[in-house]
């Protein structure tokens, strides 16, 4: 198992992506729409108090999951979600950019990155 990190409120600044969009932020949900270049990931991370439920508007997404270890591809219209604490990173699966939504919550917003 990976270490984590101290939690911090707003990962923006630990992972660059294409473009990303809040849609609606409040103390327990929030919804950003993302896009990955095709190389381009969202680290290895978990929530202590939320889950993240993924849904693809373009391309491929590829989910890789720990506790236990899995890998899930996502195409446009796919969806999934991960239960709080469960370690994930989200990657491209393509060779085009991805564009998803990450709808989280409900609860207090953490993100806990791993090493």
């Amino acid at each position: 198992m990976q270490k984590a990190m101290p939690a911090v409120k707003d990962a923006s600044h630990l992972y660059p992506v294409a473009d990303r969009t809040t849609h609606l932020k409040r103390e327990d949900i929030r919804i950003q729409e993302i896009t990955l270049t095709s190389d381009q990931k969202v680290p290895w991370h978990y929530h202590s108090h939320v889950r993240d439920t993924f849904l693809v508007l373009e391309g491929e997404a590829t989910l890789c999951l720990q506790n236990p270890k899995e890998s899930v591809s996502l195409s446009p219209g796919d969806s999934f979600v991960v239960e709080v604490g469960r370690p994930h990173l989200v990657a491209n699966g393509g060779q085009d950019s991805v564009r998803f939504l990450v709808l989280q919550g409900v609860g207090d917003y953490d993100y806990v990155p791993l090493v």
